[in-house]
């Protein structure tokens, strides 16, 4: 009996028809049909009647196709765990994640993956949440850390929450703190310039729309840049900016705004209908358990519980 007859058998068991399972099995009639009679006569037994055309399963056929479609099953089975493993030494994984993620967490969170996974081609996406989202639907992406207000609904998609961030002001480090205290309305913001991100950047929108729920418009030192440059413009003291917590380190003057305050959700994004790669699975079992065991920074609040 050979792995092949059974393939053979089963799609005819299923076609009820040696032309059409040929076709499916992408072989010639012929030769099929001589492996599935190869088969009966291994076994002592006929599996199929065979009447002007007619297919169907003899009793000793229906005793074997459960078997026969677990044998394959379980040999499909094999295969793949076979190459799961080697993908753990050469795979590859495309992950999408906004600037600011990129700029924050992401480093430290990926250092301990790339040490332990030397082997796996790991390809980074930055890019908006929303633009994120739209490639890991289209199958350009492995997975993506996304903003949650950003996310629209999508039954393919999967997410997982990670960690809430606060935002808060920053300054330069040497320069006046910008309010007494140790806390700012958003009210505060109100005439103050502003580093402001380019059109369709996350953190943009949500300054912009606490600003309006306050009653005015925020005013623009200059605007359009990503997180690097935002950073270097408000360390040269052209103006404030409002930033997730986990970016700002001890370079520059943190301030917090008073409750409740901003913070915005992120989430680990990925397809349900596509079954990941065992190097998938390890980078999203990598994140989930470093912000379940790291010393956050300030203001960040991880959403994973510790095993």
């Amino acid at each position: 009996m050979q792995f092949q007859q059974l393939a053979y058998f089963v799609a005819v068991a299923e076609t009820r028809h040696f032309t059409q399972a040929a076709e499916q099995m992408q072989v010639a009639q012929p030769s099929l049909s001589q492996q599935v009679r190869a088969l009966e006569k291994d076994l002592g037994a006929s599996l199929f009647h065979r009447i002007r055309g007619n297919v169907s399963l003899t009793e000793a056929g229906e005793t074997l196709l459960p078997i026969a479609r677990r044998i394959l099953a379980d040999t499909d089975t094999a295969y793949r765990a076979i190459r799961e493993l080697d993908e753990l030494g050469r795979g590859r994984v495309r992950l999408g994640a906004t600037p600011s993620l990129c700029t924050g967490l992401l480093p430290t969170m990926l250092a301990t993956f790339c040490r332990d996974y030397p082997g796996i081609e790991l390809q980074l996406h930055e890019g908006g949440s929303r633009d994120l989202q739209s490639e890991l639907s289209e199958g350009a992406l492995d997975l993506a850390m996304i903003v949650d207000s950003r996310v629209q609904d999508d039954p393919r998609l999967s997410m997982l929450p990670l960690f809430v961030e606060e935002l808060v002001v920053i300054s330069p480090k040497d320069a006046p703190p910008p309010v007494r205290g140790q806390r700012m309305r958003i009210s505060q913001l109100e005439g103050r310039p502003l580093v402001m991100f380019r059109r369709g950047y996350d953190l943009r929108e949500a300054t912009v729309a606490a600003c309006r729920a306050e009653g005015f418009e925020p005013a623009f030192a200059i605007e359009g840049g990503e997180m690097d440059a935002v950073l270097e413009f408000v360390k040269a003291g052209i103006g404030l900016a409002v930033v997730p917590s986990t970016v700002v380190g001890d370079r520059f003057r943190r301030t917090q705004f008073s409750a409740p305050g901003l913070t915005r959700t992120v989430q680990l994004a990925y397809r349900l209908d596509l079954e990941p790669s065992r190097a998938v699975r390890a980078l999203r079992q990598a994140i989930t358990r470093y912000l379940a065991h790291a010393a956050l920074p300030p203001g960040t609040q991880a959403l994973i519980a510790q095993p």
